[in-house]
């Protein structure tokens, strides 16, 4: 019995603990980088999926086109 209980503890601890790949979310076909803030050499694109800004390098922003 006890060690059903260890084993239900360990399985809500590691529940809890965020994966090591949160960190390394890409977005804007995998050129852009989501973060909570974008640094100063980076522009915001869009909304990620959870909800983090899409950051991307001024270098790779897409260029506005006009419609005609």
């Amino acid at each position: 019995m006890t060690q059903l209980l260890l084993l239900l503890m360990a399985l809500l601890v590691l529940g809890h603990v965020p994966t090591g790949r949160s960190e390394f979310k890409r977005c804007w076909n995998g050129q852009g980088a989501c973060r909570a803030y974008c640094t100063k050499y980076e522009t915001y694109m869009h909304l990620c999926s959870d909800a983090s800004l899409c950051c991307l390098p001024y270098g790779l922003k897409p260029v506005k086109t006009e419609k005609v």
